[in-house]
């Protein structure tokens, strides 16, 4: 891997954790520099240790779903199938905070609530304004955060923080500040333009991930090559291209391997033919697009997953893709095989994540603009008539699809439901932000009758 000093950090503040005194790592660096790979790599070593692990994924398309990494933590954990009614849902959420003894009977309505389920036959109404809603929501999940610990060290991961919402950023403030005295070791992980607003603390500690050397370089193309030697001008090129990282080190390794130039003799690597007839892809983007280009079988099926978002679900792939079952578990298979993509579960009701969000993007941006607004406009069709319950509890991402198709006006009714969805949360940064993106559209209609509305009533209509 080529990060085992920052790996000895992480792990020795595991021990303090482990021993009561809760400590946050802060892990930052550029895209691709490996910072979901030391994360993984602490998962690895925990794996013998007894421990609890919980893992909040933010998202470039979420950056204003208020609790979004929390909602979808709950949904995973607790195992939602779309099949399931809203009375099985209610029990496997319960079940899932039964996991912690002593659990508060008026937080299962918050929580129930959080998750867009009715709570009113089970549990009675929920009689109290937003903000309260939102304070009790924090207390709920900070106190569930104890319990947990309470049974068994904590290894939290909170990914992609560059990319978190505001209402979760203001719930992870709470929680840093608890952590100093509990088993809990919470990594955070975030590009530089992220200002962390825990780095004073005590127990808070920076790892900035810096790019590798060549003599690293070289470790992370033995992992890829099992040990294999590669030739030394070859090695060199990928020292040369890369520029230290890692991302782009195994994705230039992966497509020089799979572009039938070299062959393995048992013991090494050999490049057939001349060194300057290696095609070698001079960025991280033109690696990608050339592993790919050689997945054509598959590359639509990447594409459409691509669209859907880092995270997508295989129940709402198989709906908008519209090929037979066994075709498209072929290609999803040759995906992970190539470790493009991470799957989560068995299909019907598997999830998928792409390795890195620069390997959606790459597949997003090698489409047409005129392709993708028509995919946009399958997705947002689909939402509409299949996941009803998901557009429902996520007017923004209903929202997002219909902008990029070009829906302009069904696009600001759901902008504007997404609006009022974060009102009801008390998530006012998040509604102010729908509501400027509705308002933009709207300025684009012509001679528009709503022009003369203000935001905060037309919000409220």
């Amino acid at each position: 891997m080529g990060r085992e000093r920052e790996l000895d950090v992480i792990l020795d503040s595991w021990r303090s954790a482990r021993a009561g005194r809760g400590q946050v790592v802060l892990l930052s660096g550029e895209a691709g520099i490996g910072k979901s790979r030391i994360a993984q790599a602490l998962q690895e070593h925990l794996a013998k240790e007894s421990h609890i692990r919980l893992r909040y994924n933010c998202s470039p398309r979420h950056t204003n779903s208020a609790f979004y990494p929390i909602i979808t933590q709950l949904e995973a954990t607790a195992g939602f199938a779309r099949e399931d009614t809203v009375e099985t849902r209610l029990d496997k959420l319960e079940a899932v905070l039964a996991q912690s003894s002593n659990v508060d009977a008026t937080a299962k309505p918050l929580f129930a609530a959080l998750l867009s389920l009715p709570t009113e036959q089970r549990y009675g109404p929920l009689e109290m304004d937003a903000k309260a809603q939102k304070e009790a929501t924090f207390a709920a999940l900070a106190a569930q955060l104890d319990r947990l610990a309470a049974r068994d060290p904590v290894a939290m991961y909170l990914e992609d923080a560059h990319w978190i919402d505001p209402t979760t950023l203001e719930l992870f403030d709470r929680l840093v500040a608890r952590i100093a005295t509990v088993p809990i070791l919470l990594i955070v992980t975030f590009r530089a333009e992220f200002e962390a607003p825990w780095a004073r603390d005590d127990n808070v500690h920076r790892v900035a991930l810096e790019r590798l050397g060549p003599a690293q370089v070289a470790r992370v193309i033995d992992g890829i090559t099992g040990g294999r030697r590669m030739p030394d001008d070859v090695v060199a090129e990928i020292v040369a291209k890369t520029d230290g990282i890692p991302l782009f080190v195994e994705e230039l390794t992966k497509a020089l391997l799979e572009s039938g130039l070299l062959h393995d003799d048992g013991t090494q690597f050999v490049v057939d033919g001349p060194l300057r007839d290696l095609m070698v892809p001079a960025t991280l983007q033109e690696s990608l697009l050339a592993r790919l280009d050689r997945l054509a079988a598959v590359k639509e099926v990447a594409q459409i997953g691509a669209a859907l978002g880092r995270d997508f679900s295989h129940a709402v792939l198989d709906a908008v893709v519209g090929i037979p079952d066994a075709e498209l578990r072929d290609a999803l298979v040759q995906l992970e095989d190539a470790e493009l993509l991470f799957r989560r579960g068995r299909p019907p009701e598997a999830t998928y994540r792409f390795k890195h969000a620069l390997v959606q993007d790459a597949a997003y941006q090698s489409m047409l603009r005129s392709t993708r607004a028509q995919l946009h406009k399958r997705i947002a069709r689909v939402l509409q008539e299949q996941f009803a319950d998901t557009a429902d509890a996520a007017p923004d991402l209903l929202a997002h699809h219909l902008t990029e198709a070009g829906e302009t006006e069904t696009a600001i009714a759901a902008w504007r439901r997404a609006a009022r969805r974060a009102i009801d949360m008390a998530a006012d940064v998040e509604a102010a932000v729908h509501l400027r993106r509705a308002l933009e559209l709207l300025q684009g209609l012509t001679a528009s009758p709503w022009s003369w509305i203000s935001a905060s009533s037309w919000a409220r209509r």
